[in-house]
Order: C-alpha cells, then structure tokens, then sequence
C-alpha cells in the first residue's frame, strides 16, 4: 500500500490509501489576502502565527507554507520570506509542513528552514520544471507534489493530464524518487466554469490510484469558486472526491462544513477505527456533574 511520510522534527504523517484523509491547511499564503500580504512585507508575522495556531487546533495534520507576495520580485524577495515564514511556523507548531511556491530558490530555502520531511509543492511537467525541481527532492529526500499541466498549459481532456502525471512519476523515477513520493494534483476547475470539472477529477483520482499508485491531493475550495452556497458545494465534492480515491486535500480547516464531510468520509470508507474521531468531535458534553456521578457510583458497585 502506497505511504507518503512527511514529517516536522518532531512528528511524522503518513498520507495513504487505507488511512484517514490527510487535511494540509490552506491559510499561510498572502494570495489573495491584502492585509497579509502586507503585513509579511512588513516582516509583521502575527497572522501568520494565529492561522498556524488555530489550523493545528482545528485538526489539520501538515501545513502549507506560502510566501508568494507577488508586490516585489519573487525570485529575489521569496527566497528569504520563505526562511522567515517557515521559522515563525515552526516556533508556535510542530505540524509537518508543506512548501509552497512556483520560484525554485523559495522552495530550496524552505527546505535548507524547515525540519523533518517537508512536502514540496509543487513540479510540474513543464522540462525547465522537471530538470530544476526533481534534483532538489531527490537531495533533501523529500516527497513532491506533481501537478498535472506542462508546456501546453491545463488540457480539459482527463486523458491528457493522467499523461503528464505519468511523464512527472516516471521522471522522477529517473532520478531515484520513488512513487510513495510523487502525490499527484489532479488539478480542480471551477465546476460553474466547466461543467465536468468534478467528474475529471473523480475520473483521474480513480486511475491515478490504480495505475500509477499514487497518493493524490488537489486545491478543494477551487471546485465552487463563482459559485453560490460555495461552502456546501466543496464540502460534498471533498466527501465524494476521497470516495473516488483522493487521500489528501490542501483545504481550510476553519471551515466546519469541509471538515464534518472529511470525517463523515472516513467513517463511511471504514477508515475511521470504531467511529472514534467522528464520535469525539460529535458527541454531546455529559451536562454538569452527570459523567462524574455515573463514573463515582460504577467505582462504588465494583
């Protein structure tokens, strides 16, 4: 059975077929957030700190690191914003990370900051990409997110980006990086703009898992972008999407909709041992002194 390791210096998360889904928390990345993006440029990491904080809390197992602050160049501001970042991180979380940008330099300082067994987002089938990316993951002995676009950009055709999966795996083959350590984006359109968008990824999840045995991940909340109710909209396409075989997604824990559908999806998949995490994050607080009282009268009868 296919296992993807990625750990902190302290703690290690398996991502695979026949254990629970894997939540890689979304919300450390200025993209799309103003306020943040300035205050990273500032060297102000206080949001950065909370958002590490209560994604830990809310129950995601690795978090994404982003330091894409798109306002300077990203070749040359990237590379230290992402040492300063990643540290931040690690002071207040021991949560494995995930390194995320598309600047080769950003992704190498990440992981000369970063502990343990971080995952590597992203490569894509793009040759520059491949002939960069690769050799890093190969020396630091690290697993990879591969993304399914190349030169040809994004195909609507599910056959075409199960190809370049495919080329991504069997290139890194070529450099020594096993397949447990290839965790393919199938890559998520917008379903308002292309009405097939979640059968492509249920289509290509299914046979990336068979064929290329592969664990596999995708941007969730990408699905319902445009779309109103989006919150619903993803929280059922994440449920759906892990019973086709996804084993991960880079997601917002904070949102209770997604989470309930992850943990309904573990139950139901029976990969969630005796309903226990869906019973502890479920079951009603015994009011006042009731739990206590029955527990004090059974030691009684003993």
């Amino acid at each position: 059975m296919t296992k993807t390791i990625i750990a902190s210096a302290t703690r290690e998360h398996v991502i695979s077929f026949d254990a629970p889904f894997t939540i890689i928390g979304e919300r450390i990345n200025p993209t799309g957030r103003k306020k943040l993006a300035a205050e990273m440029l500032e060297g102000n990491f206080d949001t950065v700190r909370a958002d590490a904080l209560a994604q830990s809390a809310a129950g995601a197992h690795i978090l994404d690191v982003n330091a894409g602050v798109t306002a300077v160049d990203p070749n040359e501001s990237e590379p230290p914003l992402m040492r300063q970042v990643i540290a931040v991180v690690q002071e207040v979380s021991d949560l494995p990370l995930c390194i995320d940008s598309s600047v080769p330099g950003a992704l190498a300082a990440g992981l000369e900051a970063a502990g343990g067994r971080p995952l590597v987002n992203s490569v894509t089938g793009e040759e520059d990409k491949l002939e960069i990316i690769l050799p890093l993951v190969k020396k630091h002995d690290v697993p990879v997110v591969a993304i399914c676009n190349d030169e040809t950009g994004i195909s609507e055709d599910p056959d075409v980006r199960f190809d370049v999966a495919k080329k991504i795996v069997e290139r890194a083959a070529d450099h020594g990086i096993a397949a447990h350590d290839i965790v393919v984006d199938p890559l998520v359109m917008p379903v308002g703009a292309m009405g097939s968008a979640g059968v492509q990824v249920f289509t290509l999840v299914r046979r990336l898992r068979e064929e290329l045995g592969v664990n596999t991940t995708c941007g969730a909340s990408n699905i319902g972008f445009g779309m109103p109710n989006r919150r619903v909209l993803t929280a059922h396409f994440l449920a759906m999407a892990a019973s086709h075989g996804l084993t991960s997604a880079i997601m917002n824990p904070l949102h209770e909709e997604d989470m309930g559908a992850v943990r309904a999806a573990n139950v139901l998949l029976g990969l969630d041992a005796d309903c226990r995490a869906w019973t502890a994050a479920y079951r009603a607080p015994a009011a006042d002194g009731e739990g206590g009282g029955r527990r004090r009268r059974r030691r009684r009868r003993s």
